[in-house]
């Protein structure tokens, strides 16, 4: 077993089929030797994560909701690569948090995804990160995050 799997067996976490485009484009692209992964929206259950923090969530079922984001991205990734094994480096993440105008707290939302990335990868799940607030998200999710990888 290689260490990202044992790790990802150590974290209880079991990678999923990887969800399918839900308009014209792919989950992720190969450049050379960086893969792009489409920004992946929460989901719970199966179905879109819905919520605005700020308003009808919090800071801490954000950050759960962006966890597990990390885990679709990386099942993307995965089925993408045949192996995570090929990761080099977590290069960098997006993520869009859907949030009322007054909601500060963005970065620790988006924390929930890069907390676990560095988990599973050590130093090479560090990664440059940008986190922000928008009005909305594609099938009223509560947050959105695409992510780089160098392979």
């Amino acid at each position: 077993m290689s260490a990202i799997a044992q790790q990802l067996s150590k974290l209880g976490i079991t990678l999923s089929t990887p969800g399918t485009p839900a308009a014209a484009y792919v989950m992720a692209v190969t450049s050379g030797n960086q893969v792009f992964l489409s920004g992946h929206i929460a989901k719970q259950d199966g179905k879109p994560w819905v919520g605005k923090l700020g308003l009808d969530m919090d800071t801490a079922r954000g950050k759960a909701a962006a966890r597990s984001i990390a885990i679709d991205l990386l099942s993307t990734l995965n089925a993408h690569l045949g192996s995570l094994d090929r990761v080099k480096r977590i290069v960098k993440l997006m993520g869009l948090v859907n949030s009322s105008a007054e909601f500060t707290e963005h970065h620790l939302v988006v924390n929930g995804c890069s907390e676990l990335l560095g988990e599973i990868f050590g130093d090479a799940g560090k990664h440059a990160r940008s986190a922000f607030g928008v009005a909305q998200i594609p099938l009223g999710a509560c947050v959105e995050i695409e992510m780089i990888v160098e392979i």
